[in-house]
């Protein structure tokens, strides 16, 4: 008679819930948003819908839509990076005092230089047990005070314009390539997160960590990569700004958080994690763009920029807050 064989059960397969006929309907807004702008924006300019200002759009939209990106992933953990744009500023800095010595490769060294100090950040927030949202207000704060110290609290000029120059170029004499450069890596993490683990993984850390760490996803990794991603993406925007400005600052992307959070919530991904993509992101990214071009053309002054983005916020949070996850609201 033989005797039965023990087996331990490995870990059960992460399974997410099933999207809500209201989180498919939210996913649409952010094009719907976009193509009703576009629309009342050529409505009060006839002018705008051309060639030339869209490129100019797109253009601009460039830095926005990668710090989104890298901001998305956090944000779908159920994390919240508040650094990107203080990093980015740093990375500026960075990248107009080492291009001197590291020519053609300043690009890759600042990119693994934000990626790493993302991670530092990730593995902060997951070994100290301290909230994502604190230890990146702390981190932005450190961030600002560095790239003062090392800029002087000035702008530090880059006379070599070889590096960038190729964020500087048009595909087809139509496209910018640093939108071009936008559009490859929402596709690349996108398509990493889909042809992987790591889309079930993210989102079931956003949607209930502990039953996540039930389900064997190993929670820790997905968050510490999150905010690996989320510091690259930051030195990328940061070379992208330095492109188109020739010269690294202190203070160069501090305009960018609000409008990347709007960029986020306006694509309709819920702040309390689980639901969302970074495509969706990308078009929350081109609707704020497009506000804030078109806010001259309608008259609106350029101070109430900030109080839009503030309504904007707020409005999206409330539409794609998932309430069953927040029982109690503090």
């Amino acid at each position: 008679m033989s005797t039965p064989v023990l087996t331990q059960p490995g870990p059960e397969p992460v399974v997410t819930a099933r999207p809500t006929t209201g989180q498919r309907l939210t996913s649409l807004m952010p094009v719907i948003a976009l193509v009703v702008l576009l629309a009342a924006l050529t409505i009060a300019d006839p002018g705008f819908l051309t060639q030339s200002s869209l490129t100019a759009a797109v253009r601009t939209s460039a830095p926005l839509v990668v710090l989104a990106a890298g901001a998305t992933v956090v944000v779908l953990c159920g994390g919240i990076d508040l650094s990107i744009a203080a990093l980015c500023s740093l990375a500026t800095v960075f990248f107009a005092l080492w291009l001197p010595d590291l020519g053609g490769l300043t690009t890759v060294a600042i990119i693994a230089a934000t990626g790493a100090i993302g991670a530092l950040q990730g593995v902060a927030h997951v070994l100290l047990r301290i909230p994502s949202f604190i230890v990146t207000l702390g981190g932005m704060s450190i961030f600002t005070a560095i790239a003062l110290v090392i800029s002087d609290a000035g702008p530090v000029r880059v006379v070599d314009r070889d590096a960038t120059h190729w964020l500087t170029l048009y595909v087809a004499g139509v496209v910018p390539m640093a939108f071009v450069v936008a559009l490859v890596l929402v596709a690349v993490v996108s398509l990493v997160l889909r042809l992987t683990p790591l889309e079930s993984w993210v989102r079931a850390t956003g949607y209930s960590e502990s039953a996540a760490r039930l389900a064997g996803a190993p929670v820790d990794l997905v968050k510490v990569g999150a905010f690996t991603l989320s510091g690259a993406s930051a030195g990328l925007a940061a070379v992208m700004l330095v492109s188109r400005n020739f010269s690294g600052s202190p203070t160069m992307a501090d305009n960018l958080l609000l409008p990347a959070v709007a960029a986020i919530v306006v694509g309709g991904t819920a702040i309390t994690g689980g639901h969302g993509s970074l495509w969706r992101s990308l078009a929350g990214a081109l609707v704020v763009t497009l506000l804030r071009v078109g806010l001259p053309i309608v008259g609106v002054p350029s101070a109430w920029e900030q109080i839009l983005y503030g309504a904007i916020i707020v409005a999206a949070v409330a539409l794609t807050l998932d309430r069953s996850k927040v029982l109690i609201i503090k």
